[in-house]
């Protein structure tokens, strides 16, 4: 007489495989993580004589009064990852994310995901002490910026490849080998010349 397979054994595939399921899933929430707090500068460095501190859960930077760059970088170094950020500029506001970076004094090499004001290139990514600019976005994607309110800028790196996106929009993609080669912290800037307020908040980053 041929023998099937009993119900015990089916429920007992199943359960396993709901448990394998589980842990899948539970493994890739651990790599999202927040990178600021919202209480102090933990897992931060300050470089520079510029203002970075916390107001009401968000993270500022301001410039002040020598008026010079300024960076606030991750004590940890990230290479494939997916960071998205909210920002809000309340006066100038050019600054940056910068990627796989490493900084002296306030010297940083690396590269930039552009945060400017209105028609300055927001999303595009500028190497720091190298090349300059790599890409811009589109003209027509400069409205995508919203001056003085709440904005989410998202920066993937992949092997070669980068991507932003603002509030939704694809920015640019960008593929290039020095990048791809190159891994750094994460640090966000104060652009020199004073007069610059940016508020941040939700840093929060997923590794690849």
């Amino acid at each position: 007489m041929k023998k099937f397979p009993s119900l015990r054994c089916y429920l007992s595939t199943g359960m396993l495989f709901m448990l394998l399921l589980c842990l899948a899933t539970s493994t890739r929430a651990q790599k999202t993580q927040a990178l600021f707090n919202g209480k102090n500068l933990d897992g931060w460095k300050i470089y520079g004589t510029e203002k970075w501190y916390v107001d009401n859960g968000n993270l500022v930077c301001e410039s002040g009064p020598d008026k010079e760059y300024g960076y606030l970088g991750t004590e940890k170094d990230y290479k494939d990852f997916e960071l998205t950020v909210e920002f809000k500029q309340e006066a100038n506001g050019n600054s940056g994310v910068f990627f796989h970076s490493s900084i002296e004094g306030t010297k940083i090499t690396g590269w930039q995901a552009e945060v400017a004001p209105p028609n300055m290139h927001t999303g595009g990514i500028y190497e720091s002490y190298g090349r300059g600019w790599l890409i811009q976005p589109a003209a027509e994607k400069e409205q995508y910026l919203k001056m003085g309110e709440w904005n989410t800028m998202k920066v993937r790196v992949k092997g070669n490849q980068v991507t932003t996106w603002l509030n939704g929009h694809e920015m640019i993609t960008l593929t290039d080998d020095k990048i791809g080669a190159r891994t750094g912290q994460i640090a966000l800037q104060i652009h020199s010349g004073g007069g610059i307020k940016v508020r941040w908040r939700n840093i929060r980053i997923r590794t690849l």
